[in-house]
C-alpha cells in the first residue's frame, strides 16, 4: 500500500474515495463543510434525515454528490467533539478503513490528520492513519490453494489544509517504514513450524541484510559449542533442526557510537521437550518466535528509514522437542557465562537460549540492550492481551520504553524486578535453577534472566499475551515492533 500527504480541497480532489468525518448532533468538521458547501448542502440534508447520526464508527457511503470531484464521499462518526480522543480517533479509523476494503475503491483520500484530537499531536494522527490502514489491508493466505483476491485498496493520501511540514512529511516515510516492519513480523510469525525453522530465519535475516547492506553472521551449533553455549544448546539437542545464532549489524550512526542491541527469541516451535505441553492450541507454538520476528521487522524499518543509530539484532534460534536426546528434568547444564543452570522444567526453554545470547551480546559493547520474548503464560495472566511485560535494570530505560509505547499504541506495563524474588531460582545442585515455582512466574522469569545482564543497561519484554491472536481472529500482531521502532526514533533524536 502506498501513503502520501499534501495540502488539497476535498471538494476538488479527484479520488476513488475522499474520507471526512461528522460530529455527533450533525456538527461538521472543516472538511465535511467544504464538501457540503460544494455539494448545495446534501450533506446537511442527509444528516438532517438521519442518515447519519455522527456517532463513534458510524459510516455512510456517497456516489456522485454534484459539485464534487470525487467518485464517493465516505462520512464516518466521530461522536461528540468535546469528548474526542485518541481511542476514538482509532476507531474512527478503524471504521473508515473498514468500510473502505469492503468497497471497492482503489484509494482513498482522508481528511482526517486534521482532526483536532485530545494530547495528540499531528505525527501520532499520521503514524496511526498509516498503520491501521496496513493492518486493514494484511493477508496471510499465500499457503491456501485458492487465496482470496488481494484488498483493492492500495493507496492512501492523507489531504490537510496546511502544506505539511517537513517533520509531516518524515512521519509518513517512518511510519511506511514501520508499517512494512510489522508486516515482515506478522508474515514470519504466521508461517508454520515446518517452514520457519531456524535455518529459514537465518535465511531471511541473510536476505535482510543484502537488501539493506548490513551485516549478517550465522552462528552453527559448532561455533555455540567453542563459546560455551552449552545452555543454549540444551534446548535444541531434541530437535532434528539445528540451532542457530543469528546476527545482523545496522550500521547508521557514528563509528564511535555504541550499539542498542536487540535480542529476540527465536523459539521456531515449542512443544515442550521432555516437559511435553498439553496438545489443544499447541499449534500456536509456532509463535514462539514471535521476539525474533519483531526484531527482525524493527531492523527491516529502521534500515528503510535509513535512521541515524547503530543497531545490532541477536536471534538465538531453536526447536523444543521431546526426543531421546532432549534435556530431561534434573539436567545441569552450564552457560556461555559459566553459571550453570538446574533444569526443573524442559517447557522453560526461553529463557536458556536467551541468557546466552545475552552474554554474547556483550561482545558489541552496547550502550543498551532490550530482549524481547514471548516467555511466560504467567505474563498473560498478570496483564493479559492488552500490554506486554516490562522489566529493566535502569528505571530510565523503564520510562523511555514505557513513553515509546504510549506514543505508538503499543503499551507495555513496568513489573518489579526485586531481589526478593531471586530467591526463588536457588537450586541446591547448581548455580540456579531454571523457574521459580508457579508464583510470580513472569518475575522470576525476568530475575533469571537478569542475572546475564548486569554489565549493561538492559530490559525485557515479556510479549506473550501480545504477540499473537487466538480464536476466529488468530494471527501474528507484529508486536512490538511500533513500539522498537518508536523507542529507536526517539533515541535517534536525542
Amino acid at each position: 500500500m502506498e501513503f502520501s500527504i499534501k495540502q488539497c480541497s476535498p471538494e476538488k480532489q479527484h479520488s476513488a474515495c475522499v474520507v471526512a468525518g461528522v460530529y455527533q448532533g450533525g456538527q461538521l468538521s472543516a472538511a465535511a463543510q467544504q464538501l457540503d458547501a460544494a455539494g448545495n448542502r446534501q450533506i446537511s440534508a442527509l444528516i438532517e434525515r438521519g442518515d447519519i447520526t455522527g456517532k463513534v464508527g458510524s459510516s455512510l457511503m456517497l456516489h456522485t454528490l454534484s459539485g464534487i470531484a470525487a467518485e464517493r464521499v465516505l462520512l464516518v462518526g466521530l461522536g461528540k467533539a468535546d469528548e474526542f480522543n485518541g481511542k476514538k480517533f482509532l476507531e474512527v479509523l478503524r471504521a473508515t478503513f473498514t468500510a473502505l476494503q469492503n468497497s471497492v475503491c482503489k484509494n482513498a483520500t482522508l481528511y482526517l490528520t486534521d482532526l483536532a484530537v485530545t494530547e495528540r499531536d499531528a505525527i501520532w494522527k499520521i503514524n496511526q492513519s498509516i498503520l491501521l490502514a496496513a493492518e486493514s489491508a494484511y493477508r496471510c493466505d499465500h499457503l491456501k490453494s485458492k487465496p482470496a483476491d488481494p484488498p483493492t485498496l492500495h493507496k492512501i493520501l492523507l489531504g490537510c489544509a496546511d502544506k505539511p511540514d517537513e517533520a509531516g512529511q518524515t512521519a509518513v516515510q517512518q511510519a511506511s517504514a514501520i508499517a512494512d516492519g510489522v508486516k515482515l513480523a506478522k508474515d514470519l510469525g504466521n508461517l508454520p513450524g515446518n517452514i520457519c525453522t531456524p535455518t529459514y530465519l537465518a535465511d531471511q535475516a541473510t536476505d535482510l541484510a543484502k537488501q539493506h547492506k548490513l551485516k549478517v553472521t550465522v552462528l552453527e551449533e559448532k561455533d555455540m559449542e567453542k563459546l560455551g553455549m552449552h545452555s543454549l544448546l540444551s534446548v535444541s539437542s531434541g530437535s532434528r533442526q539445528p540451532a542457530k545464532l543469528i546476527t545482523l549489524e545496522y550500521r547508521g550512526g557514528d563509528k564511535k557510537q555504541k550499539p542498542i542491541v536487540l535480542v529476540g527469541k527465536g523459539l521456531t516451535f515449542d512443544a515442550g521437550g521432555i516437559s511435553i505441553k498439553p496438545g489443544a492450541g499447541m499449534d500456536e507454538m509456532k509463535y514462539d518466535m514471535c521476539g525474533a520476528a519483531s526484531v527482525l521487522g524493527t531492523m527491516h524499518a529502521i534500515a528503510e528509514m535509513s535512521l541515524k543509530l547503530n543497531v545490532v539484532a541477536v536471534i538465538p534460534s531453536s526447536e523444543n522437542l521431546p526426543d531421546g536426546a532432549a534435556s530431561k528434568p534434573g539436567d545441569i547444564v552450564k552457560s556461555m557465562a559459566g553459571l550453570t543452570i538446574e533444569i526443573l522444567n524442559t517447557d522453560a526453554e526461553g529463557r536458556r537460549i536467551l541468557c546466552d545470547a545475552l552474554t554474547y551480546a556483550a561482545r558489541f559493547k552496547p550502550d543498551t540492550v532490550v530482549d524481547i520474548a514471548t516467555l511466560t503464560g504467567a505474563c498473560v495472566i498478570a496483564l493479559g492481551h492488552v500490554a506486554s511485560g516490562l522489566y529493566s535494570n535502569q528505571d530510565t530505560l523503564a520510562h523511555e520504553l514505557f513513553a515509546a509505547g504510549e506514543y505508538a499504541n503499543d503499551r507495555v506495563w513496568q513489573m518489579p524486578l526485586w531481589d526478593e524474588y531471586q530467591q526463588q531460582l536457588d537450586s541446591n545442585f547448581a548455580d540456579m535453577q531454571d523457574i521459580g515455582g508457579r508464583e510470580a512466574g513472569s518475575i522470576t522469569a525476568a530475575c533469571f534472566l537478569s542475572r546475564f545482564a548486569e554489565d549493561y543497561r538492559w530490559a525485557h519484554l515479556d510479549v506473550a499475551g501480545t504477540a499473537w491472536k487466538s480464536g476466529k481472529e488468530k494471527g501474528s500482531t507484529g508486536r512490538p515492533v511500533p513500539l522498537l521502532t518508536q523507542y529507536l526514533i526517539n533515541r535517534a533524536k536525542s
